[in-house]
């Protein structure tokens, strides 16, 4: 079993990254939308998640990449992130390739030996990448976009001291660092799955 955990920076571009990497690998793809929607289910018994989650079961559940500045998991919501800890234990549990996004998997899944990939980029493109994936009806500025960036990526900087005292973002505690500035997310892919590929051949 093969896994790839991706951390990322907001407005980086990591989870449409994270899709397309998953569907040149042709692996299995999690992240916050689909793991709170299995979670969000009248029935959360084991059985019912193990359900919604074989045969690639993640593909019942329809994607969108628009931007989103809903409030970071903290650990006020510790009850939340102890169900997605469980659904996440299962998923590795089942033994198949996939792709996960966040949720400080890097950390969760250490005993699996994941491939840890951190994306980050500049911040105009970060600002320009918001921006344009926001509804028509917002009337976003660069100055509240930016502040936005700084309090969701502090969060995610919390979240992972409090999983093991690691740095978020530090270059040590991953396989691979992308910054996607300047890049297609499309014609990105190609080139961390080519990364990916050698490093898996390295390790045969």
């Amino acid at each position: 079993m093969n896994i790839i955990t991706i951390s990322r920076e907001f407005g980086s571009g990591g989870r449409e990254l994270g899709k397309r990497l998953a569907d040149l690998l042709g692996y299995d793809y999690y992240d916050k939308e689909i793991l709170t929607k299995i979670l969000q289910s009248e029935e959360k018994d084991d059985d019912h998640i193990a359900f919604a989650l074989d045969n690639h079961g993640w593909l019942n559940y329809s994607l969108t990449f628009s931007r989103s500045f809903a409030p970071a998991i903290t650990m006020v919501q510790s009850d939340v992130l102890k169900e997605q800890k469980r659904v996440i234990e299962k998923i590795a549990a089942m033994g198949k390739d996939f792709v996960i996004i966040g949720r400080s998997t890097d950390v969760l899944l250490k005993d699996y030996n994941p491939f840890k990939i951190f994306v980050c980029a500049d911040t105009e493109s970060k600002i320009k990448r918001c921006i344009e994936r926001a509804d028509n009806s917002e009337k976003l500025t660069k100055k509240a976009v930016a502040r936005e960036l700084r309090i969701i990526d502090e969060s995610r900087k919390v979240n992972r001291e409090i999983a093991d005292g690691g740095t978020w973002g530090d270059r040590q505690n991953y396989n691979l660092t992308v910054n996607t500035t300047d890049w297609k997310i499309k014609d990105l892919a190609y080139a961390v799955k080519d990364y990916y590929t050698a490093f898996l051949n390295t390790k045969k």
